[in-house]
């Protein structure tokens, strides 16, 4: 489960992508970075926060942006690095493009190999939880009952789609949901709106 707070960011996550989008080359759009749509998973070691936001800018198509939330600088990762915010509870955030990240690559390949969905979000109100509904769901075409251990991420490849490289698999992050078929394989599926695109996908290395 994602515990989310009632508080202030600076800047804001969409004013820190309207600066970090246009320097990748699979990011086509232009004007102000609107929210689409979100989802989030669980970090089992509860230190990282794991969101992937749906945006577009103006008329553009969606992009997909997976980040992670770090109280610290995650070492060997500065090319990952979209930002840092101020947290008005958590205090200063480091911002990741999740695709560098371990943490997302393990928890990207349980939700695609077992089907572990995406983390229930809430509020704590008053001594007691107030569950946020989520605004699109996710699916797994091919869970398994043992998926296997991914190891190390070996080799990241920044594009569309974006490859992360493991001892075990390689993972592939779609950039623009809709713009690119994913393999045949085992496949993250997103439905927000009315709109049902492939995410992600695995295959074994």
């Amino acid at each position: 489960m994602a515990l989310l707070h009632r508080a202030d960011i600076r800047p804001s996550k969409l004013e820190l992508l309207a600066a970090w989008l246009p320097t990748r080359d699979w990011y086509e759009g232009g004007g102000d970075v609107t929210r689409v749509a979100a989802y989030r998973f669980d970090d089992p070691a509860g230190q990282v926060g794991i969101e992937t936001l749906l945006v577009r800018s103006g008329d553009g198509p969606v992009h997909q942006v997976p980040l992670t939330y770090r109280g610290a600088p995650l070492d060997d990762a500065d090319e990952w690095l979209v930002g840092t915010i101020e947290h008005s509870v958590l205090g200063r955030r480091w911002v990741y493009d999740a695709v560098g990240d371990p943490v997302y690559a393990a928890t990207l390949a349980e939700a695609i190999l077992a089907g572990t969905g995406q983390a229930e979000e809430y509020f704590e109100v008053d001594g007691r939880r107030e569950v946020r509904p989520p605004n699109m769901g996710i699916t797994s075409d091919a869970p398994v009952a043992d998926p296997p251990t991914i190891g190390a991420v070996r080799q990241v490849v920044d594009g569309d789609p974006t490859l992360i490289v493991t001892d075990a698999l390689e993972l592939g992050v779609i950039r623009r949901p809709g713009s690119v078929a994913a393999p045949a394989g085992a496949t993250l599926t997103g439905t927000w709106d009315d709109v049902r695109a492939p995410l992600a996908y695995a295959a074994p290395r």
